[in-house]
């Protein structure tokens, strides 16, 4: 299994808890294999070049799956001609958080403050091209909040400067931003999902707050080269399946703030085509550039 990240981050998480739960159910061992780099495009390519023979598979993300498209000029594989999906295998919110000092407690509020002061209001995000930074982008257009973009280079930095106060709002993971929510270090606002957040139930979305049709989550699938038997991608989803079944796998994932998904190979196919569209959008609108 190819992660196209460096240990530690959410798509290695993720990645680790599958292949455990994954080998027990294919009765052999899943490798992880560490191949970060270049925003995920490094692990990613690799992972379209390799042998189709059911013994190579990706866990992908958002961001060279259907973001990386449009964000660079060039990639070295097609996020859709490249690769046969398997399954969408857990997504997480995003959650709009402020720093007790802004006087805002409520997206209208945010949006209100936004407005009244144009230009002077900061969201910090993981870079340019990182969920957070989309997150703001696609908050900014859908609600018409003349907010600034101000990338940092990872989620660490950008939380100390949030949790500091010398930048005001954050579309934070949910689980870099959930300790600090807890400690009342930081003010929750809405989540970034469709639907409310299981983890935080009592917060609700952006969408349901006065942004209608606005949704960014980040997710994590399984992919297999493209060209790979069919038998092999069978038997690879219906191993998924079963394991995110599993209350004991559901339950961990849970715990890091992500929400287990499991669909078929054509549903996840026809997902990250929309995503690729809505986030080449935002990208268009924003006039973002890779850096």
């Amino acid at each position: 299994m190819i992660v196209a990240y460096p240990p530690g981050g959410g798509t290695d998480i993720v990645g680790r808890m599958v292949a455990q739960k994954l080998g027990e159910a294919l009765g052999q061992n899943v490798v992880v294999e560490n191949r970060g780099g270049a925003s995920g495009n490094i692990g990613t390519e690799i992972a379209a070049r390799a042998a189709p023979d059911g013994y190579t598979v990706l866990m992908g993300n958002v961001a060279p799956n259907a973001i990386n498209v449009s964000l660079f000029r060039s990639l070295p594989f097609d996020p859709v001609a490249d690769f046969a999906p398997v399954s969408l295998v857990a997504s997480t919110p995003n959650i709009l958080v402020v720093h007790p000092s802004t006087p805002a407690r409520t997206v209208k509020e945010v949006i209100a403050l936004a407005r009244a002061r144009p230009g002077t209001l900061n969201f910090a995000s993981a870079g340019v091209g990182s969920s957070s930074h989309l997150a703001g982008e696609l908050f900014r257009v859908l609600a018409g909040a003349d907010i600034v973009h101000v990338p940092y280079k990872g989620a660490g930095p950008a939380m100390v400067d949030v949790l500091s106060g010398q930048v005001q709002l954050y579309f934070a993971t949910m689980p870099a931003a959930m300790p600090h929510v807890k400690s009342g270090k930081l003010v929750p606002i809405a989540v970034t999902s469709a639907k409310r957040s299981p983890a935080l139930p009592d917060l609700p979305t952006i969408a349901e707050s006065g942004v209608p049709g606005y949704e960014a989550s980040t997710w994590y699938g399984l992919l297999d080269p493209a060209h790979t038997p069919g038998d092999a991608v069978a038997r690879l989803h219906e191993g998924v399946v079963k394991i995110l079944g599993e209350r004991a796998l559901r339950d961990k994932l849970a715990e890091q703030g992500f929400e287990p998904v499991g669909d078929s190979p054509q549903e996840f196919a026809a997902y990250i085509k929309s995503e690729i569209a809505k986030w080449g959008k935002v990208i268009r609108d924003a006039g973002i550039r890779s850096e």
